[in-house]
């Protein structure tokens, strides 16, 4: 890893002001640190990191706070891993990293495609299939999935909610904590992506099926990586019911099958929400999906009006 100690708060911003102005001069920072070309960077997206194209074919992910800094260190070595392996995800560039500048944690990557073209459930659950077969090597140190330590992460820092909203939500990470500790889970725990969805599956220029977002592997049940594509089915409806048979006859379980589902179901889309409102802050678009979400929560309405982000 490479810290520069040199530069300061990029513009004093917290995690409630990840702008696209100041992630644009931590990638900056990192990229003189570490050699690699910033000129003319492109932001692409913000959600959980800020992802930005670099020239060269590089892509640049920018954290955050410090808190995430764990997770990127893990992510880097994760990708070494899965490239000895031959396994199809994003390969880290081979530079020391992640770098740390700003207060924020950059790393870099290898472009996948010049255009997001997205795998299919079936891709999905093939890629599973194989990873929930591999055993990491001890050295790689990977942890114990803690399926609610962003949440209280993102609660505790978000300025944005209200007083009343963020008591909800703290009431109801500790309601769901314990209904999940609860939980019998019928498959083996082993190594697994920890976000696994079509949203998290490229196409490269062959169009062979690349897994990206690595800083969620950890040790825990595999149903939490069939949860996902279940509830993209069955509580939004954004896959068809022939995608999602597609999914459960190539991994070989329908986790909607199993007793603990819809606690699962719960936890996950509870983490939606709290991921989401991170977003919240000068885009009032989101911030009105926010808010909707929240109410489905308090009121167990439906939600098949949420909408992908």
């Amino acid at each position: 890893m490479i810290s520069n100690g040199a530069a300061g708060p990029a513009g004093n911003e917290d995690a409630n002001s990840f702008s696209a102005e100041g992630t644009l001069q931590t990638v900056s920072h990192a990229g003189s640190v570490a050699g690699i070309d910033t000129a003319d960077a492109r932001l692409l997206r913000i959600g959980e990191n800020a992802i930005f194209r670099l020239p060269g074919r590089v892509v640049a992910r920018v954290a955050r706070t410090l808190a995430y800094e764990v997770d990127a260190r893990k992510e880097v070595a994760v990708a070494r891993w899965l490239e000895s392996e031959g396994y199809s995800a994003v390969r880290a560039l081979s530079i020391d990293q992640p770098v740390v500048v700003d207060g924020r944690v950059v790393t870099f990557w290898e472009v996948i495609s010049d255009e997001d073209s997205y795998g299919s459930t079936a891709e999905v659950a093939s890629l599973l299939v194989r990873l929930h077969r591999m055993e990491p090597p001890p050295s790689l140190g990977l942890p114990a999935l803690r399926p609610f330590a962003r949440a209280e992460l993102r609660i505790d820092v978000d300025r944005w909610l209200g007083s009343d909203d963020r008591d909800f939500l703290q009431e109801r990470l500790e309601e769901l904590r314990a209904k999940y500790a609860d939980l019998n889970f019928a498959l083996p725990q082993g190594v697994i992506h920890g976000d696994a969805s079509v949203g998290n599956v490229l196409h490269d220029r062959e169009g062979r099926p690349v897994v990206i977002d690595l800083d969620g592997f950890a040790i825990g049940p595999r149903e939490w990586d069939l949860v996902l594509t279940a509830m993209y089915y069955d509580s939004f409806g954004w896959h068809t019911r022939e995608e999602y048979e597609a999914f459960v006859r190539v991994y070989g379980f329908d986790v909607m099958e199993w007793p603990g589902y819809s606690v699962l179901r719960d936890v996950r889309e509870f983490l939606m929400v709290t991921w989401l409102s991170q977003k919240a802050p000068g885009d009032e678009r989101v911030a009105t999906e926010v808010r909707k979400r929240i109410v489905a929560l308090r009121t167990g309405g439906a939600k098949k009006d949420w909408q992908p982000y």
